[in-house]
């Protein structure tokens, strides 16, 4: 018995003492990893020591790479903290995310009041940026989707044209289609108007695009602006592959030239105000579609420019590439196979057709 007893007391030390060692072991943790939270999450400096930090968040910047950008020029220990804090903001409030713009920080400010003043959009400059190949619409819905303005302020701005302060627009435009120049633009955060982005966008224009047509020496078919913009947006709509963008613009010039229609796809979609695809192309009758802008039923260009061209696509309009081509299709890549005739063609499209159904 009295051995039993002697065991049973050696078993509940033992017990004792693992659980203590477990109890301290936990506890030594949880300070290690406090300790490592509190200094991970303070300020970089003290406030007399603080410096001020100018960092800019591209739209769709995920939190993980902003935590990293926020580590990368000192205003936060850790983004490894930054990841777990942003995870726990999304849990409590997913309706909410971090705001894309230019922000001044401070390395004498917590990691916390940081990520705050982010999610909270608090920005010194606005940043949007306008791809090539955008109209009017495209650009309306990005604004109202970013909450800039709404889509209609936006087109309604762009039916006012300001000839005042950029008097080498064209006269008698419906609108600013095609001479709203792609690019990425800075605002101030308490200017972010329709007006002005769009006055932005007009003195790229004119700062670089309007120089090439005024330095050309011979312009295609002796085109003015209205008409340089209105091919060059074609093309841009057009082009896929940027080897092809001369390419294009010949054959287009060449049509130009001899008065056949351009029989161009994208000027269909814009009277439409849609976009095909692969599993939906143009049917017959939207072909057909009775618009000033559909160029298989009219000669000519259409009468403004369809999209915003980027600057390779008004080069290539100013240089086209002189060949004999007359017609392209476009395959399911974005390449198009160029023909010189009309049986060519057709059988360069039934080629397309045969690929595209092995697909």
């Amino acid at each position: 018995m009295k051995v039993w007893i002697e065991a049973n007391v050696v078993k509940r030390i033992r017990t004792g003492a693992f659980f203590l060692a477990v109890s301290a072991a936990l506890a030594v943790g949880a300070w290690q990893g406090w300790s490592w939270w509190s200094w991970a999450t303070a300020p970089m400096a003290a406030p007399e020591d603080a410096t001020p930090v100018q960092l800019e968040i591209p739209p769709g910047t995920p939190a993980n790479q902003i935590g990293r950008d926020l580590e990368a020029v000192g205003v936060i220990r850790s983004a490894i903290a930054w990841n777990m804090w942003a995870r726990w903001l999304q849990w409590r409030e997913p309706s909410k995310g971090f705001q894309a713009g230019i922000y001044r920080l401070s390395t004498g400010e917590p990691m916390g009041e940081i990520a705050d003043r982010i999610r909270n959009g608090e920005v010194i400059q606005q940043s949007f940026t306008i791809p090539e190949g955008w109209s009017r619409r495209n650009m309306a819905a990005y604004f109202e989707q970013q909450e800039f303005f709404s889509a209609e302020a936006f087109l309604e701005a762009t039916t006012q044209i300001p000839r005042d302060r950029f008097p080498w627009l064209p006269p008698n435009l419906p609108h600013l289609e095609g001479f709203l120049f792609p690019d990425t633009y800075q605002l101030p955060s308490q200017g972010i108007t329709p007006e002005a982005a769009i006055e932005q966008m007009l003195s790229q224009f004119e700062q670089v695009a309007l120089p090439l047509y005024r330095d050309a020496e011979k312009p295609p078919l002796k085109m003015t602006l209205r008409e340089w913009a209105t091919l060059s947006s074609i093309v841009e709509r057009e082009a896929v592959v940027s080897e092809e963008r001369r390419t294009i613009a010949g054959v287009f010039v060449k049509r130009l030239d001899r008065n056949m229609k351009l029989e161009a796809d994208p000027t269909v979609e814009y009277a439409l105000g849609i976009q095909q695809t692969v599993d939906r192309p143009l049917t017959l009758t939207q072909v057909a579609v009775d618009s000033p802008y559909n160029t298989y039923r009219n000669p000519g260009l259409p009468p403004t420019p369809i999209a915003s061209p980027g600057l390779a696509s008004l080069k290539a309009t100013l240089d086209p590439e002189t060949t004999d081509y007359l017609y392209f299709v476009a395959r399911y890549d974005g390449t198009h196979v160029f023909s010189r005739t009309l049986a060519e063609h057709q059988n360069a499209i039934d080629r397309v057709e045969r690929e595209l159904a092995t697909q």
